[in-house]
C-alpha cells in the first residue's frame, strides 16, 4: 500500500489525537486510507442562494448571504442561549444556539460577509434557524456539498459534516497525497473507468452530478471486481488443471423427449441455459453451475433435461431435495416424463426402509436407475 495511504489519521491536518480517538471508535478510521472510503451518503447543491423573504418550508434547505448584525446570550446557566440577528440586505431572521454557545459565540464576527445554510423552523409565527450551518464568504466553496454519516458521540464533539469535508481536502492537498492505480489502462479505456485518483476526488470533491456518477461507477465496479475474482480465479484454476467428462452432441432421448412429449414450449432463457449446459457437458472441462429463477420459472424442467444429456452419455443423474415433501414433488412431478421415455426414476429419502435401501443401492450400481 502507499505509505501516505497508511499514514495514521492524527497526523493529518485538522484531526489531532483526540479527533483521531473520535473516528476510531464511531467510525472504525484508523489511517488515510480508512478516512477516504467513508463516502458521502447525499450531497447538497450549493450553487443555489436564496433570501430570507423565500423562506416557506421547514423541510427544505436555504442558503442565505448575508451579515451578523446582532448577538446575545439569553437566560442562564441550564436554560441559556445564544442568538444572533441575520441579514441579508433587505430582511432579517433570528439564528439560536443551545449547545456549544461558548464555542459558537468565539467562532462568529459580527458584520462580517457570511454564508448561511441550513433549515427554516417557525416559532410564535415566525421563522429561524437553529445551529445553522455559517461559513466566511471568503471560504466559501460553491457547488456540491457531500454530506456524511454522523453519530450522536461526534455531533456532540462538533464534529460535523462540514469537518469531515475539509479533512477530505487537507489530504487531497497533502504534499505525499497519491492513490495506486489497480487496473490497466486498456481496461480502464475499455470500461469507460476513470483513474482511481480521480474517483476519490469526484466522491469527495464533485465539480457536478456527472463526476460523482463517474466515481461512484468507479467503486461499485471494484467492489463487484474483487467480489467475483476470487471466484474467477477459482474456475479458471479448475478448468485449466481437472478434466471433466466429455459428452457427445448426439443425444436421442433428449431430442426425441423435446420433440414428442414436452407439453409447453421452452421460453428464451430456458433454451439459453440449456444450451450454455450442453456447451459446458461437451468441453471436456467440469461444470459447475447456479441456476437461479422465481418460483414457477422452470427451474426443474432444466434440471430434467440437462439429466437427459446425461443420460444419454451413459450416465446416471441425481437431483438431491431440502426436505422429504419436495424431494416426493419431484420424484412425482418427473415420474410420467421419465417413464414416456424409458428413464428408470427412483425415490430415496431417510423414509425410505432399510432393505429398499438396499435394493436401490444393488440397482444403481447395476445401473438400472438413471434418475434417483
Amino acid at each position: 500500500m502507499n505509505s501516505f495511504l497508511n499514514t495514521e489519521i492524527q497526523f493529518i491536518k485538522g484531526i489531532g489525537d483526540a479527533r483521531a480517538k473520535v473516528l476510531q471508535e464511531e467510525l472504525g478510521v484508523f489511517r488515510v486510507s480508512d478516512m477516504l472510503s467513508h463516502y458521502p451518503f447525499r450531497y447538497v447543491d450549493r450553487s443555489v442562494f436564496h433570501k430570507i423573504s423565500d423562506i416557506q418550508s421547514d423541510t427544505e434547505y436555504y442558503q442565505i448571504k448575508g451579515v451578523i448584525n446582532y448577538l446575545d446570550e439569553v437566560g442562564f446557566k441550564r436554560n441559556s442561549r445564544l442568538v444572533a440577528r441575520f441579514f441579508d440586505g433587505e430582511s432579517t431572521i433570528e439564528l439560536v444556539w443551545f449547545k456549544g454557545i461558548q464555542w459558537v459565540k468565539k467562532s462568529l464576527e459580527l458584520n462580517t460577509p457570511m454564508v448561511l445554510f441550513g433549515k427554516a423552523s417557525k416559532f410564535k409565527s415566525k421563522w429561524n434557524f437553529a445551529h445553522p450551518e455559517l461559513n466566511l464568504q471568503s471560504e466559501y466553496r460553491k457547488g456540491l456539498d457531500p454530506v456524511y454519516s454522523l453519530t450522536e458521540k461526534m455531533r456532540n464533539r462538533r464534529f460535523d459534516s462540514k469537518a469531515i469535508g475539509k479533512i477530505m481536502r487537507n489530504i487531497m492537498s497533502h504534499p505525499h497525497y497519491g492513490i495506486p492505480e489497480i487496473f490497466p489502462e486498456e481496461m480502464r479505456n475499455a470500461l469507460k473507468l476513470p483513474l482511481r485518483t480521480e474517483a476519490f476526488r469526484m466522491i469527495h470533491l464533485p465539480n457536478s452530478t456527472q463526476e460523482i456518477e463517474q466515481g461512484q461507477y468507479r467503486f461499485k465496479f471494484e467492489e463487484l471486481f474483487f467480489l467475483q475474482f476470487p471466484f474467477i480465479k477459482q474456475k479458471l484454476n479448475r478448468v485449466n488443471k481437472d478434466d471433466g467428462l466429455k459428452f457427445e452432441r448426439k443425444m436421442p432421448k433428449l431430442r426425441s423427449f423435446m420433440n414428442e412429449h414436452l407439453p409447453f414450449t421452452l421460453t428464451s432463457a430456458q433454451e439459453k441455459v440449456l444450451k450454455e449446459v450442453a456447451e459446458d457437458l461437451c468441453s471436456g472441462h467440469q461444470m459447475n453451475r447456479l441456476l437461479q429463477g422465481d418460483v414457477g420459472s422452470g427451474k426443474t424442467i432444466v434440471a430434467f433435461l440437462s439429466q437427459l444429456m446425461a443420460i444419454d452419455n451413459g450416465y446416471q443423474s441425481c437431483i438431491m431435495a431440502p426436505t422429504e415433501i419436495l424431494a416426493t414433488q419431484h420424484y412425482l412431478g418427473l415420474k410420467e416424463w421419465s417413464e414416456a421415455i424409458g428413464v428408470q426414476i427412483a425415490l430415496l429419502t431417510g423414509s425410505t426402509l432399510s432393505s429398499q435401501r438396499k435394493e436401490m443401492h444393488r440397482l444403481l450400481r447395476l445401473g438400472e436407475i438413471n434418475i434417483l
